[in-house]
């Protein structure tokens, strides 16, 4: 493989590299806490993670929703790691294609390309890596 054939391929995952160091965060989450605590706790503990670790963020971010330039509503994300990743938590039996939309919905209202959707509950962390594809 050449070095131009490497560098393409490369790019196919979006911020690799912190998207890989989040999820570390998320699994030494789980791996100490396990699944069956409500949300807040795991933010709390995720942000812990993230302040440990050095990675900037800001916590339930207010997100204004327009319509023809007017504010029609709010969305509140859970982080907004580095000013580039959403990360969205939830303590669900299983995803949902709900849960999906809502973090399209946030990457859309704050023209992101990547949010991970994760779920704390049950007997094993579970993640999703969801792409704006209309922000490539």
């Amino acid at each position: 493989m050449s070095q131009g054939e490497e560098t393409k391929s490369s790019k196919k995952i979006v911020y690799a590299e912190l998207s890989y160091r989040i999820v570390k965060i998320l699994f030494d989450v789980y791996n100490e806490l396990g699944g069956r605590y409500q949300e807040k706790y795991y933010q709390r503990a995720v942000a812990i993670g993230f302040d440990k670790n050095k990675i900037r963020y800001n916590k339930e971010l207010s997100v204004n929703l327009t319509f023809q330039n007017q504010t029609i509503g709010k969305y509140f994300l859970d982080f907004l790691v580095e000013g580039k990743i959403i990360v969205e938590l939830k303590t669900v039996m299983r995803f949902s294609y709900d849960d999906v939309r809502q973090v399209l919905a946030y990457l859309k209202a704050k023209n992101l390309r990547l949010g991970i959707l994760v779920n704390f509950r049950g007997n094993k962390l579970e993640y999703k890596r969801i792409i704006n594809s209309s922000n490539s």
